[in-house]
């Protein structure tokens, strides 16, 4: 078994990690991918707890711009992430890799209510948590709910996956002299407004010493090298 740097890792995907080429829906070939990743860092012996977002099925600020009002729009977000939960659930148990699914809002027929206590005993077990339904409440983020959950569970870092392999000064899908920041302090974060994640997340990040590491999902050996250690993507911390 590969010696790892952390023994237990929030993994925040979005939703969108989910959809093929179209960008929305779900596709189950994308479910399959994102379940190799983490059943290969799950077979180093690594506790994982996952985080999954809904912007492929449903985004609550189209809503709220068409005149919905907020919370019933958040909730139904927070229904979609246990669609995706369940699909990511699915594609990681032909992988053969135990999963269990967690909801904030409580579906019994379909999901496990959110236990503290029960999603530990999960995880010492070896088993991936997938944690849906947000933090159940309206007006929070995905992103928040890792890092509520990451700090509930205990986790050493929360590993943001993305579509790029850090965090840039600037866009850089519009500026080609933007920079990679290898570090960045959580102030740093917030004062900057960098969009590492939202600034909830990012502060309830800080006020627990819990790092965050933003890298590419899609890189083949991203996920695992950070596990190992290495150095990848973007770690946001007490100190740049």
């Amino acid at each position: 078994m590969a010696e790892t740097k952390y023994k237990t890792i929030m993994l925040k995907l979005s939703g969108e990690a989910l959809a093929g080429k179209e960008g929305f829906g779900i596709n189950a070939e994308r479910a399959v991918e994102i379940a190799r990743r983490v059943k290969e860092v799950q077979g180093m012996g690594v506790r994982v707890g996952i985080v999954i977002g809904a912007g492929n099925l449903w985004r609550g600020r189209v809503g709220v711009e068409k005149g919905m009002d907020q919370a019933t729009a958040d909730y139904m977000g927070m229904l979609a992430t246990v669609m995706n939960a369940l699909a990511l659930m699915d594609a990681l148990e032909k992988l053969e890799a135990e999963t269990r699914v967690q909801s904030a809002i409580e579906m019994r027929a379909v999901a496990e209510p959110y236990i503290r206590r029960r999603a530990i005993r999960h995880l010492d077990k070896g088993r991936v948590v997938i944690f849906g339904g947000g933090t159940g409440n309206p007006f929070f983020s995905t992103d928040t709910a890792a890092a509520l959950r990451a700090a509930e569970i205990g986790a050493e870092v929360l590993i943001k996956a993305t579509k790029v392999d850090g965090v840039y000064d600037k866009d850089p899908h519009v500026h080609n002299d933007a920079k990679k920041l290898d570090k960045l302090s959580y102030m740093d974060a917030l004062n900057l407004r960098l969009e590492v994640m939202d600034s909830t997340a990012v502060s309830l990040c800080m006020e627990n010493g819990l790092p965050i590491l933003v890298l590419n999902l899609w890189d083949d050996h991203a996920l695992s090298d950070a596990i190992k250690g290495k150095r990848v993507g973007t770690l946001v911390s007490e100190k740049a």
